[in-house]
């Protein structure tokens, strides 16, 4: 191998190592979400403060938007890497560079999506909790 072909391997390999850490993150992102939610709920509720439900409630809710925020956030530089709308090629089967960098795009867009939709039900008992009891 001579070596502009390694050193375009290189390239080409830092280009998919964040995108493979970036298909990480959106699950990343849910889980955190997830036990941060659950495990506050089971902190106020084993403390038993009346006037605890509110704020967790709200901090519940703040910690949704952020984290639905950065999954969308997520989500649109996968579309973006997924280049859909540009040469509108909805099968990567050829096994070229091109094709497995779109293709990463695209399982970090359907993992967000997934995300997404995790994180909406996660808060979903924060909006119907009354109280502990």
């Amino acid at each position: 191998m001579t070596e502009i072909n390694e050193n375009e391997d290189a390239r080409e390999f830092r280009s998919e190592a964040a995108s493979l850490w970036r298909i990480t993150f959106g699950p990343l992102i849910w889980a955190v979400h997830f036990a941060a939610s659950y495990g506050a709920t089971a902190l106020i509720c084993a403390k038993g403060a009346p006037g605890a439900v509110d704020g967790l409630r709200l901090g519940i809710g703040i910690g949704t938007v952020v984290a639905l925020l950065a999954i969308v956030w997520l989500g649109w530089q996968a579309w973006q890497q997924w280049d859909l709308v540009r040469d509108r090629d909805w099968e990567n089967d050829q096994g070229t560079g091109e094709d497995r960098h779109q293709f990463l795009g695209h399982a970090a867009f359907l993992l967000t999506v997934i995300s997404f939709i995790g994180v909406s039900y996660v808060a979903l008992p924060a909006l119907l909790i009354g109280t502990c009891r």
